[in-house]
């Protein structure tokens, strides 16, 4: 049997990442594989305590440095409550959002501080996804559709076009400098098609994992 995979999804906000990090769990179930479908920032009780505390409120609410430090110490609670226990007892788990998020969101589109994400990811996180899936999607229309769903929790929204391109932009930056584990995948298809696109990209990951 091949060993659990850790999975991440990122992507711009109405990207569609979250439903197809659902999509793809319950594929992966229906093949009988043993799954955790999480999400940051939550995940775990701690963590969910923080995430009210980042996408709820005015956009200018935290600063960047700040952000870093709530997204760390969220991330943190999650890798010990649930990420860590579900890979150790052999469960492959899919998180909607990871690392990668602040690498983009804080560390390089709200300021020039990639370098303190990575250290304090080193510090106090040390992990990194088997496989990262990078949702792309048209900024314009994802925002759109992000708005609409009138969720609450819509801070980093209300930056507005102009940060969703730069995040796009930071996303697809990383797929190159991590061809090794990050897969971009063209997010402007009907759901079902990307979902199909997504379980073959696992499927090969499993497939090698098991060699």
């Amino acid at each position: 049997m091949p060993r659990p995979l850790f999975i991440s999804f990122e992507g711009i906000d109405g990207s569609g990442k979250s439903t197809q990090a659902r999509m793809l769990a319950d594929a992966l179930k229906a093949e009988g594989h043993d799954v955790e479908l999480t999400r940051e920032p939550g995940g775990a009780p701690g963590a969910e305590e923080i995430r009210r505390l980042l996408v709820e409120g005015a956009p200018e609410r935290w600063s960047p440095e700040t952000e870093i430090l709530l997204f760390t110490a969220a991330r943190r609670d999650h890798l010990e409550h649930r990420i860590r226990p579900a890979l150790d007892t052999g469960r492959t788990v899919i998180t909607d959002r990871f690392a990668d998020s602040t690498r983009v969101y804080q560390g390089t589109t709200r300021g020039d501080l990639r370098a303190i994400v990575d250290r304090l990811h080193d510090l106090m996180i040390g992990i990194e996804p088997d496989l990262t899936l990078i949702i792309d999607t048209d900024p314009q229309q994802a925002l759109a559709r992000g708005l609409a769903r009138n969720s609450g929790e819509d801070r980093f929204e209300d930056f507005g076009a102009a940060f969703q391109e730069k995040l796009r932009a930071g996303f697809l930056e990383l797929a190159r400098e991590q061809p090794g584990r990050c897969r971009v995948i063209d997010g402007n298809r009907p759901a079902p098609v990307v979902a199909r696109e997504v379980l073959a990209l696992v499927r090969q990951s499993m497939g090698e994992a098991g060699r």
